[in-house]
């Protein structure tokens, strides 16, 4: 006889994310089902990624308006009196 056993991991969480993942589980789920199911983005968008999506038709706005943009606020400086 032959017996298959998945190796196991002990790990630590912080306690807020412990009650997350807790809350995450339905019921008769197993921690290890809640992770599975989980979705990880890759990375974060940035600003950059932003700019890319509207020169790539992703807002309607034209070229011509988002070179306005990066020219203001290459230009933009805060005032000599912020309170004026």
């Amino acid at each position: 006889m032959h017996v298959s056993c998945m190796a196991t991991k002990t790990i630590t969480l912080e306690l807020d994310a412990y009650e997350k993942l807790r809350l995450s589980k339905r019921p008769g789920e197993s921690f290890t089902e809640v992770v599975r199911r989980a979705r990880f983005e890759e990375s974060l968008p940035t600003g950059a990624d932003l700019l890319q999506y509207f020169r790539d038709g992703g807002s309607g706005v034209s070229e011509r308006y988002l070179d306005a943009v990066d020219a203001a606020e290459k230009n933009d400086r805060p005032p000599d009196d912020p309170w004026a």
